[in-house]
């Protein structure tokens, strides 16, 4: 048997191994365009920063060392121009000598991932205009860095590359804004989550321009103007576009594939494709979301890892199946980590489930013991079914641990309920008797018995101001007296018990605290009290940095004519 791949890195490079350690007779040929076949993409903006020193440390495997193990033939610096599924062969150009040829196959795989989007602007042909996605790129960029030390650079683009490059560049002492069409960065999140991120970034110097759309660069004598729709140009010493990317999906299309969301490669479980004998896997190919079972587009190495073992199973005589794409992923943010799994309460509405959430700001291990830091978690589950549907965490350390739990838990099919009975590893450098994943348990459990009734942000401007509802803020009079929303009146919850004959019964009573615990147990002292009581779900702290978000994001339109770097 003959394989030929198209494309190495996470999904092509991982068949190739894999199709070798089930079939020590096969002859493979992987074919890459570049110069290097299997690197560490997601650490090429840590390079760019300083902090993997060593390039050769991208390089996970070379040609050389792919061969002396597996005896795979990787042909660096060939690109494949066509595919001829009719006679199994494929049209390849040696981008070194300039020479053409025909490679025969029994069975191919593509794997030619996504490239940058490059929306067609005017000035992206620029010297000082780069893109981040291969190693070549991120040499290019380092390399302008060294040779031309620019002070400042605009990010066009608000996802993954955009904030780690961010960070880097901030970190070689840089001026960097992000300028991003949405109106928070990293869609992954919700909105609320994603005032948590904009408040790192800012803190370490970092400029916001959401809601900003990028329409072109030129050229100037010191430096470069970013061109933005209504509102005055960005200067900068450089700019990187990263807006996302787009399938690769030429080839594909030219042999006359079956193709699907943006252009995308149709693929079925087995990552086979339209055509007899042709597999393709990675981000070049449209998954169906294992929470939604809708179809998308999920561009990540893990996924990539995983298609590329299952379509060398099947291509060895085996009957391995993906099960789809959860999205898990995790985000370095300066001192902060951010994660996401599953889908968001966003993303729930709009594909039309009946979505609910708990928000908690938990500490990463035992309180008593000495380093514990905030987390703050948010759960989104499926109203009635209690089916959980996703989460994100931002906080210091332990984050990773938990999102992994709650991935774990979605894919198993662990109803939010269920999240309370997890029997997980407890010692207090590590953890909490109660871990934060039992405590989303609990409170969703809590909410399934009628024992916990939650308001949400969004609920609070529209509550009535007129004396109809009691609105009740349970943290101390100090902390009421730093900040408070309007309208709430202040009882500490140690005393709420004395003054209960002067709250009247008959009116439902809103309670917020600090985080959500002290007011869980004022509701339940009122609600044994005969009172109708909602908590406030995510707490005081929640609420202060989502506003004081937004406040920045509607200053920013209305002033913001003038946006400086």
């Amino acid at each position: 048997m003959k394989v030929v791949i198209v494309g190495g890195v996470a999904g092509g490079a991982t068949a190739a191994a894999r199709i070798r350690r089930l079939d020590e007779h096969a002859e493979i040929v992987v074919f890459e365009r570049s110069g290097y076949i299997s690197y560490a993409n997601c650490g090429l903006p840590y390079y760019i920063g300083g902090i993997i020193e060593d390039p050769e440390e991208l390089t996970l495997q070379t040609p050389e060392s792919f061969f002396s193990r597996f005896r795979i033939r990787m042909k660096v610096h060939h690109e494949v121009t066509a595919i001829h599924p009719d006679r199994k062969t494929v049209s390849v150009k040696n981008l070194e000598s300039g020479e053409i040829f025909e490679e025969n196959y029994d069975k191919l795989l593509l794997s030619p991932g996504a490239k940058p989007t490059r929306p067609r602007l005017p000035g992206t042909d620029l010297e000082k205009v780069f893109t981040l996605r291969t190693v070549e790129d991120t040499f290019r960029i380092k390399e302008y860095i060294n040779k031309h030390h620019p002070r400042s650079a605009v990010l066009a683009g608000g996802g993954f590359i955009s904030l780690e490059l961010a960070e880097n560049l901030r970190e070689l002492g840089m001026d960097v804004t992000i300028v991003q069409r949405p109106k928070q960065l990293m869609n992954p999140f919700d909105p609320d989550m994603a005032a948590l991120i904009h408040n790192e970034v800012q803190k370490h110097g970092i400029h916001l321009a959401l809601g900003y759309t990028v329409e072109g660069f030129r050229e100037k004598e010191d430096g470069m103007d970013v061109l933005l729709k209504d509102a005055v140009p960005l200067h900068a010493d450089m700019a990187v576009l990263a807006i996302g990317v787009t399938p690769d999906t030429q080839l594909a299309r030219e042999a006359g594939l079956e193709l699907g969301i943006r252009g995308s490669i149709v693929v079925n479980d087995r990552m086979e494709t339209s055509a007899e004998n042709i597999y393709a896997v990675g981000d070049a190919v449209q998954v169906r979301h294992s929470v939604t079972g809708q179809d998308t587009l999920i561009s990540l190495a893990g996924p990539a890892n995983r298609q590329g073992r299952i379509a060398a199973d099947n291509i060895c005589g085996g009957d391995s199946r993906y099960s789809g794409s959860q999205g898990s992923s995790i985000l370095k943010i300066f001192d902060l980590t951010a994660a996401s799994t599953g889908i968001n309460e966003t993303n729930a509405r709009k594909a039309g489930i009946d979505a609910d959430t708990v928000i908690l700001s938990p500490m990463s291990h035992a309180g008593y013991y000495p380093g514990g830091r905030m987390m703050t978690m948010k759960v989104v589950f499926e109203k009635e079914t209690w089916r959980l549907l996703g989460a994100q965490i931002i906080g210091y350390e332990g984050v990773d641990k938990r999102i992994d739990v709650l991935a774990a838990a979605i894919h198993a099919g662990i109803s939010g309920t269920g999240l309370k009975d997890l029997d997980l590893a407890y010692a207090p450098p590590y953890s909490s008797a109660k871990d934060p994943v039992n405590m989303a348990g609990f409170m969703i459990d809590n909410i399934s018995r009628g024992i916990l009734k939650q308001f949400h942000l969004e609920d609070v401007d529209g509550l009535p101001r007129d004396g109809s509802v009691i609105l009740l803020d349970a943290r101390t009079p100090d902390e009421y007296a730093a900040g408070h929303v309007p309208g709430f009146v202040n009882i500490p919850v140690d005393e709420l018990r004395d003054h209960l004959n002067n709250l009247d019964p008959h009116k439902p009573v809103y309670v917020m605290c600090q985080s959500g615990l002290r007011s869980y147990i004022a509701c339940r002292m009122l609600a044994g009290n005969g009172y109708e009581c909602y908590n406030f779900s995510g707490g005081f702290g929640f609420y202060d940095a989502v506003v004081n978000d937004q406040c920045m994001l509607q200053a920013a339109s209305l002033c913001g004519k003038e946006l400086e770097t």
